[in-house]
């Protein structure tokens, strides 16, 4: 049965309930369950959009044997008398097509004796179900971009089999961009699977209530990303210490060690915008204060910070020690993670620990108010949310729940929520501008200023490579606030000069990413779990390295404005900072292939040397606009885009043109 429901288009066939409404303008939200009615949590979404564009146009035959259509701007849907979704664009092109392989419809010509079904939702034990939502693959030559964080080279993820789940490194944030001019949002936090092949295309979620999707139709990237923007969120505007140059290293291990660095930059004359206390500088977990043993007066150190125009980010763990203060009250309230069998015991570093459950209000209030009292009462206005990951099994779906009872995961929502803990407390202390630095993230943590990093990689050439596609394609998903460990996290030692020349690749490369951060767990250190590492700034790299980092630096101070500007960008567009060529070119079909390069915003094209030893390098100059060489002081010579030109690019210096 085929209907008008106000602004939905309704199909119902026994127990399968669908529903396609408009959401936004020139996109659809569709939703469909077996329950008795349709599930009303939002996820990734802000609640339905008023927009002043007219309703959607809704055509139900009286003849039920013919197909219904709703259209809504740019897109129109086609609904089949047994239910089969066909989504257009205003050309009549077509986006997106149900993969359907059955004979309930005996008209399509795509009728089958496979009996495979388009939207699967298969019963498991506790009330909820497998789901499978398959989709024809319409061009093996469409391209496909976003989708989140994933540890590979590949920037096009068209052919790719993409784990639908946070691990160290990895975040899902499943929104993909499509060659085709669609935008698709996969709005189920559940822990799944996405195969994007060149026959069928799928996307599972293992433990789910409902199918839920949104989609939007556009005539470039930039129209469909600044859609998906707006209904999913902007992340708050870039505080200024943001666009500057930040140090950390694995572990400042006591409050003279952190003072000095800051000072020797000082010294030194190099601009430092943040420096990082990072993991193990309580007594216990879920204390969420300083050990006196070791800081023994956080206000003094923050003020003598704060007079160097220097501020501090402070790291925090989400794991509550069975031995800390505030153990016995958390359990007592409901606040901690449940499990459903054995001890609760989500990890063990450095004690028995659990996590608090951030989905839970009360539980993100309390974690606040000790975060209130401990650190932000001190001066210190950006966290560092780490741990928020599924190493430690938090993401494990057939473990932790919700609630009791419940088959439905914490999974990917979980660093959202996290994310929302301090974003609504740091806003109740009427602070606007706010950063909270995740590994993981999912759609719409955005607007809860999330800055994702990519995790604890290996400082590697290879891992190198993979930051690139990473973070392009994080940008794609809706995430603007993205940066990576400066010459990687796992191992490194400073005086290796193989290192040193990866590190100074990886450190020009930095200058160019939405925030510039120095991390790392460098080489030698003792093997304990609280050792502090090896050293990690900027001069512990030799003499000829340290003044090329310097050089960046001051690079990164002359772009400043620039970068504000692009902060800008994103908070009031949801435009990425770091984007791919065809993002500002999707004319130029070059632009689609190349993956090697960037745009820092419009104006800089960046081509990263992404192998050792290389000091030419091949620069593709996008079609529709003039390039420069930059630091030609206007006096090089201008090349018209749509041409390959080889540069230098020896040690001192990675290539980037100025769009004339």
């Amino acid at each position: 049965m085929l209907y008008a429901d106000g602004d939905k288009l309704v199909f119902r066939f026994d127990d399968h309930l669908l529903w396609i409404e408009p959401w936004a303008a020139n996109a659809f939200r569709i939703r469909a369950t077996k329950l008795a009615s349709m599930p009303t949590e939002d996820w990734g979404l802000s609640s339905k959009p008023q927009t002043k564009d007219d309703k959607p146009a809704i055509d139900v035959p009286a003849d039920k044997g013919k197909e219904a259509t709703i259209t809504n701007g740019k897109i129109k849907a086609v609904v089949t008398k047994r239910g089969k979704i066909t989504i257009y664009n205003s050309q009549g092109k077509k986006l997106l097509e149900e993969y359907a392989r059955h004979r309930r419809d005996l008209t399509d010509p795509k009728c089958s004796a496979l009996e495979i079904e388009a939207r699967e939702l298969r019963p498991i034990l506790g009330g909820d179900y497998h789901l499978t939502m398959r989709f024809e693959s319409l061009d093996p030559r469409e391209k496909i971009f976003g989708m989140g964080q994933y540890q590979q080279p590949s920037l096009n993820l068209k052919g790719s089999d993409i784990e639908l789940a946070h691990r160290n490194s990895q975040a899902s944030v499943p929104f993909a961009l499509s060659s085709l001019g669609y935008g698709f949002l996969w709005n189920n936090p559940g822990v799944g699977r996405a195969v994007l092949g060149t026959n069928t295309m799928s996307f599972e979620a293992y433990s789910t209530k409902a199918l839920d999707y949104w989609v939007v139709a556009g005539d470039t990237p930039a129209e469909i990303e600044e859609a998906y923007a707006s209904v999913t969120g902007y992340v708050p505007m870039m505080p200024e210490y943001g666009l500057g140059f930040w140090q950390c290293k694995l572990r400042y291990w006591n409050q003279e060690e952190l003072l000095e660095v800051a000072r020797e930059y000082k010294r030194r004359k190099v601009p430092l915008d943040v420096i990082v206390v990072d993991f193990f500088h309580w007594k216990h977990q879920g204390e969420w204060s300083f050990d006196p043993k070791y800081w023994p007066d956080p206000d003094a150190m923050v003020k003598e910070l704060q007079e160097m125009k220097v501020e501090l980010m402070v790291s925090i763990w989400p794991t509550v020690e069975n031995a800390s203060e505030n153990y016995p009250e958390m359990l007592e309230r409901g606040l901690l993670i449940r499990s459903d069998r054995g001890l609760r015991i989500a990890m063990q570093c450095d004690g028995d620990t659990t996590h608090f459950d951030a989905t839970n209000p009360e539980a993100r209030k309390f974690v606040w108010e000790a975060a209130k009292k401990n650190y932000y009462s001190k001066g210190i206005k950006i966290f560092w949310l780490d741990e928020a990951e599924p190493e430690y099994s938090i993401y494990d779906f057939d473990i932790y729940r919700y609630h009791a009872g419940s088959n439905l995961q914490i999974g990917n929502i979980y660093p959202k929520e996290y994310a929302r803990a301090f974003y609504e407390g740091m806003q109740s202390e009427g602070q606007s501008n706010i950063v909270n630095l995740l590994r993981c993230a999912w759609a719409g943590s955005q607007k809860y200023g999330a800055l994702v990093w990519s995790g604890d990689i290996a400082s590697s050439w290879s891992s190198f490579r993979n930051q690139l596609s990473a973070g392009l394609n994080m940008g794609l998903a809706g995430i603007p606030w993205w940066t990576t460990d400066i010459g990687g996290f796992h191992g490194g030692n400073p005086d290796d000069p193989a290192f040193r020349e990866l590190f100074t690749r990886w450190f020009q490369w930095g200058t160019f990413c939405p925030v510039m951060r120095l991390h790392g767990d460098r080489e030698p250190k003792d093997g304990l779990s609280t050792a502090p590492g090896g050293n990690n700034e900027i001069w512990s790299y030799g003499e000829e390295i340290y003044e090329i980092c310097k050089r960046y630096i001051f690079i990164r101070e002359e772009l400043r404005e620039y970068t504000r500007s692009l902060m800008k960008e994103a908070h009031e567009r949801g435009t990425p900072v770091i984007r791919t060529l065809f993002y500002e070119f999707p004319d130029d079909r070059r632009a689609w292939e190349v993956d090697t390069e960037y745009l820092y915003g419009s104006q800089y094209l960046v081509a990263p040397v992404l192998k050792p030893g290389q000091r030419k390098i091949s620069v593709y100059l996008p079609q529709g606009a003039s390039w420069r060489l930059w630091g030609d002081d206007g006096k090089g010579k201008t090349h018209e885009g749509g041409q390959d030109v080889e540069v230098d690019c020896p040690i001192e210096s990675m290539p980037v043109f100025v769009r004339v």
